[in-house]
């Protein structure tokens, strides 16, 4: 426990880049969360790399002809709350008229085209 705040500093100077002023401007609290989220990050990165690995290991050893697994799935973007809520509002205004046009633009914007009978290709 001699060197504790020299081995505390050395880690903040190697890791995040901080000067011996701004480590000693840092309060305990400040300094158990810094080291928390960077602990997690840690952890983040490896649980990934560790997924990377399994996924490229499984997609070499899969059978011959069997289509290889992708490594990221996409995830739907955040959309913007009042460009949605004007969505809404337009779709509901088209709802009351009788105007069934949105479902054809839905289907349109994700390149499903329809059939006659209204059942999707």
């Amino acid at each position: 426990m001699r060197y504790r705040s020299a081995q505390e500093f050395a880690f903040f100077a190697a890791n995040f880049g901080y000067s011996k002023s701004e480590y000693l401007e840092l309060t305990p609290a400040e300094k158990q969360f810094l080291m928390k989220a960077y602990e997690e990050k840690t952890v983040a990165d490896s649980t990934l790399l560790a997924a990377a690995v399994a996924n490229a290991v499984g997609n070499v050893l899969r059978k011959k002809g069997k289509r290889p697994k992708k490594l990221w799935r996409r995830c739907p973007r955040a959309g913007d709350e009042k460009e949605r809520e004007q969505a809404v509002a337009a779709v509901r205004k088209m709802e009351q008229t009788g105007d069934r046009r949105w479902v054809d633009l839905v289907y349109q914007a994700n390149g499903i085209r329809r059939r006659k009978g209204g059942e999707k290709q």
